[in-house]
């Protein structure tokens, strides 16, 4: 007998940031096409989040095509919580979010010029792949790689 199958497909990853227009500009920067904005608030939001008068601003972003998702929320109530904006990647929790890029050189370039730089290095694994990791607003790990050879 074959085990039940509970998920059907994956449909975003979310980050609580404190200022969504920040964020928001950043991941649009790279080619991320904004989808559609909001606020929740009320029965739904407390209940789904455990937090009793939660009231947050969302982003939805999707990557070009019929790419992944990448929900930023903002909570108005209650403040947010700092994080570890300083995480390096064997910091537990979530790390990263990755991106595929025409050219790495050129959207590095581009984040840099809006003041974001590298977490370390650029690297090339096997002659196949070139990736590098930025610190994007508010912290975030943001993969960025693209094929190579």
């Amino acid at each position: 007998m074959e085990p039940m199958t509970h998920v059907r497909r994956f449909d975003h990853v979310g980050i609580t940031v404190a200022d969504l227009e920040v964020a928001t500009a950043f991941f649009v920067g790279l080619g991320l096409e904004v989808e559609g904005t909001g606020s929740v608030e009320g029965e739904f939001v407390e209940t789904v989040c455990g937090i009793r008068g939660a009231q947050c601003n969302l982003a939805m972003l999707r990557a070009p095509g019929r790419g992944s998702r990448l929900e930023l929320s903002s909570f108005v109530t209650p403040e947010h919580q700092p994080g570890s904006p300083s995480a390096m990647a064997n910091e537990l929790g979530l790390r990263n979010v990755s991106f595929e890029v025409a050219d790495l050189d050129a959207a590095l370039a581009s984040v840099a010029a809006d003041g974001y730089g590298l977490v370390g290095g650029v690297g090339e694994y096997e002659h196949s792949v070139r990736m590098a990791y930025v610190r994007g607003p508010e912290g975030i790990i943001v993969s960025l790689f693209e094929q190579v050879g």
